[in-house]
């Protein structure tokens, strides 16, 4: 293997630092209590059976949650579905790092009488909402924390398996707010068939269009792209592109609390300010106006910014209706080459850039290496790069460029892209001061989070005929670096 230079050489053995402390003062946060308490991997799916026909669901056993969110006091309904009619049992597990396990069991519900629910028809937009009968309910008890909470559904009939996913929010102080892109994971979901913001029956043929909605009232199906892994069944996109970064945060012991988008469009910028920083993870595509207006907000309040993530604030989406979406506009207009793939989107809204430092560019899929082009920034403090050493893959599937005129702005790593039609695009990393000493960090990339750990289960994807290499100690110092000047260590 031929490497330009010897730092790159040695930065590119693999290194997983998950559960060695990078700070200092990791010792008692909530976080870091909670993650001493025992866990398990029996979190994981064992046996799952997909539908020939419908191939990214299980009619065998299938499930939603009446709420994405969830503050401890509240109740939340499951309603199942199994075939045959059976018995079924849900296990609760919270989320975390647990000594590497990447879980801890909470509760186990059940066994409740279950029956199989009707598949709904669509409706003139294309709308499924199942309004199931709920099989079992749940009042989250003030003990638990907050966290992404996977519940595991289990028949009698048959050892057929698949997940229910909800979070619990709190509204406690906190130093970071961890939000889960729950607005994205609904619309890709294709569940029961062909079911998602991608399929529609526009006479352009274009994917991105309006008019079209889905809704929170039905299981998550498999997840369709990108990496076939039926441990998505159910849980949207959180276990591919979010849970590595929250099983290193708390293997950290960082002090954190999880959100859904529609907490942050319903709370407002009061709801991230009792925050020091917030992220945004993975694949966080799909945003509210009013969402946008609350973190720009909250931005001049102070409160530092994340964009762990890609393609992130890319359409304005229209939650009017509860529990319902519909993609409306694009951030900052339809752009010179988007054209081909976007119509009918007649929402204004201001640039995504003027939030994130940077904006999802076209061609917006492509896979490429992540370059340092500012050592001697900050950002890149104990992590031994020099200019042009690279982290191999770690750009993808979708990254942000073209930055914004805002004074102060850096671009700290760039390069190029290559998708499977061999076209190149680009991308630049930036960040740039906030008015109150605060920073905007945009890390341009899905993949950065699998930098940072492989926790169980997890598989690293394979797109655009390029992959990211799993965890690696410079991604884990820079995000380590960020965090420390946020919190003020």
């Amino acid at each position: 293997m031929n490497y330009p230079n010897r730092r790159q050489a040695l930065w590119t053995v693999p290194a997983a630092l998950a559960g060695t402390p990078l700070i200092a003062a990791a010792a008692d946060t909530p976080v870091a209590r909670e993650n001493r308490l025992p866990g398990t991997t029996d979190w994981q799916l064992t046996y799952v059976k997909f539908d020939g026909k419908e191939k990214y669901r299980s009619r065998l056993i299938e499930g939603y949650c009446s709420r994405t969110s969830v503050r401890p006091g509240q109740t939340i309904t499951f309603q199942v579905s199994t075939e045959p009619a059976g018995r079924c049992t849900l296990e609760i597990f919270r989320m975390g790092y647990y000594q590497g396990t990447g879980a801890r069991r909470m509760t186990t519900l059940g066994p409740f009488d279950t029956v199989t629910q009707p598949t709904p028809a669509r409706d003139p937009r294309r709308l499924r909402d199942c309004a199931w009968k709920p099989s079992f309910s749940l009042e989250i008890p003030a003990s638990w924390p907050s966290g992404v909470y996977l519940g595991k559904l289990s028949s009698d009939k048959h050892r057929f398996q698949s997940y229910v996913t909800f979070i619990v929010v709190e509204d406690r102080k906190c130093d970071l707010l961890f939000q889960c892109s729950t607005n994205t994971w609904q619309a890709y979901n294709k569940w029961p068939l062909a079911d998602s913001l991608y399929d529609n029956d526009h006479p352009s043929k274009k994917p991105l269009v309006s008019g079209v909605r889905v809704s929170f009232n039905r299981p998550y199906a498999r997840y369709p792209q990108v990496v076939d892994h039926s441990l998505s069944l159910g849980t949207g996109e959180f276990l591919l592109w979010e849970f590595p970064f929250a099983h290193w945060l708390e293997s950290q012991g960082y002090d954190a609390c999880y959100c859904a988008n529609e907490d942050v469009h319903t709370g407002g910028a009061d709801f991230i300010a009792r925050a020091k920083g917030f992220l945004s993870v993975g694949h966080d595509e799909y945003w509210t106006r009013k969402q946008y207006d609350a973190c720009l907000e909250a931005v001049k309040r102070g409160v530092n910014f994340g964009f762990f993530s890609g393609n992130s604030v890319c359409f304005v989406v229209d939650d009017s209706v509860p529990r319902e979406l519909e993609r409306v506009g694009r951030y900052g207009g339809i752009r010179p080459g988007e054209e081909q793939y976007m119509e009918d989107l007649p929402v204004q809204a201001p640039s995504e850039a003027l939030l994130m430092g940077a904006q999802t560019v076209s061609p917006f899929n492509g896979s490429g290496d992540w370059v340092c082009v500012k050592p001697e920034h900050w950002l890149f403090a104990g992590t031994g790069m020099a200019k042009g050493d690279r982290i191999p893959g770690l750009v993808g599937w979708e990254f942000h460029g073209d930055p914004a005129p805002i004074p102060g702005l850096e671009v700290v790593a760039k390069g190029t892209t290559i998708n499977s039609g061999n076209q190149p695009s680009h991308y630049e990393a930036t960040i740039y001061p906030g008015p109150k000493g605060n920073t905007v960090f945009n890390a341009s990339t899905i993949f950065w989070a699998m930098g940072l750990s492989n926790p169980p289960g997890h598989i690293l994807p394979f797109v655009h005929d390029g992959r990211p290499h799993g965890p690696d100690p410079r991604v884990q110092r820079i995000t380590a670096n960020v965090l420390k000047r946020w919190l003020g260590g």
